[in-house]
C-alpha cells in the first residue's frame, strides 16, 4: 500500500489517451535517453525520448531504439546510420555520452504504422534531418539563456 496524501479526483482533470501523431515532419529535441538491455538479452539498445517543440502537437513525444550493441550486424549498422543522422542533425559528430545529444532542436520524419502484435497505430521514426532544412521553421540561434527556446 502507498500513500498518495490528500488527492482528490475532482480536483484534477484526468488524462486521455493520446493517439498516434499524423505522419509529418516535426520540429523536435531529445529529452531523454537510456541504454537499455533488449528483450532477449544478447544485446542493448539506446531509447531516445523526443519532444515535438511546436504546432498543434506541441509537448508531444515520440521515441525511437537504436540497437547499437547486438548480435545481428546489419541491425548494428542500421542503428548506427541511424545515430549518424542525429548526430549530423543537431550538429555533434563525436558525442561521448547521449545527453551531448539532448536540447537541441532537429527534424523528426514520423510515421504511422500498425503493430504486429496488437493491431493498434502506433509512431516511427523514420529520419533525421538538421532543423535548417524545414521550411517555416525558425532559423534564430538561441541565446545564452539556460532555458530552451522553445520554452521561452
Amino acid at each position: 500500500m502507498a500513500n498518495i496524501g490528500n488527492f482528490n479526483a475532482n480536483d484534477v482533470e484526468p488524462n486521455t489517451p493520446f493517439d498516434p501523431l499524423p505522419a509529418g515532419k516535426y520540429l523536435a529535441a531529445i529529452t531523454a535517453s537510456e541504454m537499455k538491455p533488449t528483450k532477449s538479452g544478447d544485446g542493448t539498445y539506446l531509447q531516445l525520448e523526443f519532444e515535438v517543440l511546436e504546432g498543434e502537437f506541441r509537448g508531444r513525444k515520440v521515441w525511437d531504439r537504436l540497437c547499437i550493441n547486438h548480435p545481428n550486424a546489419m541491425t548494428v549498422k542500421i542503428a548506427r546510420g541511424n545515430l549518424s543522422a542525429i548526430c549530423r542533425a543537431v550538429g555533434v559528430m563525436q558525442p561521448k555520452d547521449s545527453c551531448d545529444l539532448h536540447l537541441i532542436p532537429l527534424i523528426v520524419s514520423v510515421a504511422v504504422k500498425k503493430r504486429p502484435d496488437t493491431g493498434e497505430l502506433t509512431n516511427e521514426i523514420r529520419g533525421y534531418a538538421p532543423k535548417s532544412t524545414a521550411t517555416g521553421v525558425s532559423q534564430q540561434t538561441p541565446t545564452n539563456s539556460t532555458t530552451p527556446p522553445w520554452r521561452r
